[in-house]
């Protein structure tokens, strides 16, 4: 999705800067690339960089668990093993909560149930402009089938499509957010 993202933003003559983890998807080019490894790495790029930007997209999740320490060690295989995890940094909340008035954040929620209050829900609480609510069968899926909701309280269903044709609908209606 990001990459689709960023193609359609670059088709719309806007400069691209894209914060990514260790993937295996074409970007195109003249999009500014920040490779991170962790959730930690992306937490601090985002807030970095964010600053000089009109727009937030943060099209995936990143992990919202990582371990409270790691071995450096490989572990033997001995009975049972206890993992203990904190939560990550929640990028797109931090996000929402430095940006200027001449800034905008979008979000998305996978959800295993169509529960669009909780999605309108998380936008209030991560002071997003826009969610992008989609079902869990998105998942590694071409199509993407999204409902959209907006700061103002809008739901706009859109049909099933393909990533590339949604990442083109979404910059249209984003653009709109700074009207």
């Amino acid at each position: 999705m990001g990459a689709a993202l960023a193609s359609a933003a670059v088709k719309g003559g806007h400069s691209v800067c894209i914060v990514l983890g260790p993937v295996d998807v074409a970007y195109p080019s003249g999009v500014r690339r920040v490779d991170v490894e962790t959730a930690s790495e992306m937490f601090g790029a985002v807030v970095r960089e964010f600053p000089g930007h009109d727009l937030l997209i943060m099209a995936a999740a990143v992990a919202d668990y990582r371990p409270v320490s790691v071995s450096a060690v490989k572990l033997s295989r001995e009975g049972a093993l206890t993992l203990e995890l904190e939560s990550t940094e929640d990028i797109v909340a931090a996000a929402g909560n430095m940006k200027r008035l001449d800034q905008r954040t979008v979000g998305f929620s996978l959800e295993t149930s169509p529960d669009l209050g909780r999605v309108a829900g998380k936008l209030r609480q991560k002071k997003l402009d826009l969610i992008v609510y989609n079902p869990v069968k998105t998942i590694s899926s071409d199509l993407v089938e999204a409902t959209l909701v907006y700061g103002d309280g809008r739901e706009e269903k859109l049909d099933s499509r393909g990533k590339g044709e949604f990442a083109d609908i979404l910059i249209q209606r984003v653009a709109g957010l700074f009207e």
